[in-house]
């Protein structure tokens, strides 16, 4: 039997007209390398430069499409000197910045980049593809209307619990990087600061050895107490239930606390915005207050 042919295959480092000059953001697989669209792959091989964090891995990867191109190291260490280097080389030639796998930003330094060649009049170009966040969300089978990316939580147990703390509210599936050695501990601090949610561990995604675990953030925090895995790993945890709508005498109560500091409007948003309640049903409430303390 044949095999597909390679979308790949015959791009060459020459291949296509030359690029403009400017910084094109190139997004990269975060693991099966079949996952390199066509067009990033064009603008690698056109590309005059790229930033990259690790040369090595981004070498292997332009060994995939038949390519040699100069590449610049830019990352966490280096990222404040070379910024002007970059920006400087962008007013003549076509710059890609890559991370190592995925969409660079993306807990990476890459947005100061973006940011300084904006300011410089450089066109920014974004080429858009895998991420490991988005990938990890649809793996998950938690709601995907509204989520918030946390990147990686804080090492140190007292700042990562303060962090935990600040989003335990938030109306949103929440997704966060870990590493295999801290996510039990992460798994632990998060099952006590967000309540025994629902939650899945994804991990080499899009590899060989892919993996979605889904259970409550307690079975996972004792499914990786003792045995952290390898690779790398995605978090996505879902949101809170709805909070239970306070007694009527309490939401009595703090319209008439309300009612004594402001208009009725105003009375009638802010206990909503606190209880939960209808804003309309709690208008109309105080307006009977307000009209029987006149009468």
């Amino acid at each position: 039997m044949n095999q597909p042919a390679d979308p790949l295959a015959g791009i060459v480092s020459d291949a296509g007209a030359p690029l403009p000059p400017g910084l094109y953001i190139v997004a990269t697989p975060i693991g099966n390398l079949g996952d390199l669209s066509p067009r990033a792959a064009s603008i690698l091989c056109r590309a005059d430069a790229i930033a990259v964090e690790d040369s090595r891995v981004t070498a292997k990867l332009l060994n995939h499409i038949g390519a040699k191109r100069p590449m610049l190291p830019y990352h966490d260490h280096n990222a404040d000197k070379m910024r002007p280097v970059l920006i400087a080389r962008m007013a003549t030639d076509a710059v890609a910045l890559v991370s190592d796998a995925g969409t660079p930003l993306i807990s990476d330094p890459g947005y100061k980049l973006v940011r300084d060649a904006r300011a410089a009049g450089i066109a920014v170009t974004t080429i858009p593809g895998p991420c490991a966040a988005v990938a990890a969300l649809t793996l998950a089978g938690l709601p995907t209307d509204r989520f918030l990316f946390l990147g990686f939580l804080p090492p140190k147990a007292k700042a990562r619990a303060e962090a935990i703390t600040e989003v335990s509210a938030v109306q949103a599936t929440l997704i966060l990087y870990e590493s295999g050695p801290r996510l039990g501990a992460t798994l632990k601090a998060l099952a006590t600061g967000l309540g025994d949610r629902q939650a899945a561990v994804t991990r080499e995604i899009s590899k060989k050895f892919e993996q979605c675990i889904a259970a409550s953030l307690t079975e996972l925090a004792e499914r990786y107490a003792e045995e952290p895995p390898k690779g790398e790993i995605a978090v996505v945890i879902a949101p809170p239930g709805k909070p239970a709508l306070p007694p009527p005498e309490d939401a009595e109560a703090l319209l008439r606390d309300a009612l004594a500091r402001m208009p009725a409007a105003k009375a009638a948003g802010e206990v909503a915005r606190a209880t939960g309640l209808n804003r309309r049903d709690l208008y109309a409430r105080a307006m009977v207050i307000r009209n029987g303390e006149e009468n």
